[in-house]
């Protein structure tokens, strides 16, 4: 992918939301974009394996862990699952664990850190649902692209096809 947020926003200042500055990029791929998939739960990690179990389609996973430190919400396993079902990037609101792993795979994720324990599987959360964090409201079918400054939103695409 050739794109630069940093582009992105002089080009679309009016049309994209900027995400805080709260994300540490664990991934291999340290620039990532795709359509949006939303997950809401708080310390299941259920509908994230469900999710990441799917064809991704280049989609990026947007998970709203509910910012708890208690708990990881992926790990090596998860990851690998999304970059074998082409999932571009996992942004999680939330914590990983695995990340030395992680970092090896061509995956983007972006989390607010790592924590050793995995979370409980209920099965509780809810899917493509509306999300905010971060000062941005990510929606299902929005576009997402994140790379080494940051990680901007839109309602619609902002490349060319075939970047």
């Amino acid at each position: 992918m050739s794109f630069k947020t940093a582009d992105l926003c002089d080009d679309h200042a009016e049309s994209v939301q900027i995400c805080e500055p709260i994300f540490s990029s664990f991934g291999g791929k340290a620039r990532f974009a795709g359509r949006i998939s939303t997950i809401k739960c708080f310390e299941d990690n259920s509908l994230v394996r469900e999710a990441v179990g799917e064809p991704g389609e280049g989609r990026v996973l947007v998970v709203d862990a509910g910012g708890s430190k208690r708990c990881a919400m992926l790990g090596d396993l998860l990851a690998a699952k999304a970059v074998d079902n082409g999932w571009s990037g996992v942004v999680m609101y939330g914590l990983i664990r695995d990340s030395a792993d992680i970092a090896q795979m061509d995956l983007g994720v972006k989390a607010l850190g790592t924590y050793p324990l995995k979370s409980v599987k209920k099965g509780i959360g809810e899917r493509d649902v509306p999300v905010k964090f971060g000062g941005v409201s990510f929606a299902p079918g929005h576009y997402l692209y994140a790379d080494e400054d940051g990680i901007i939103c839109s309602e619609s695409s902002l490349l060319a096809s075939g970047e």
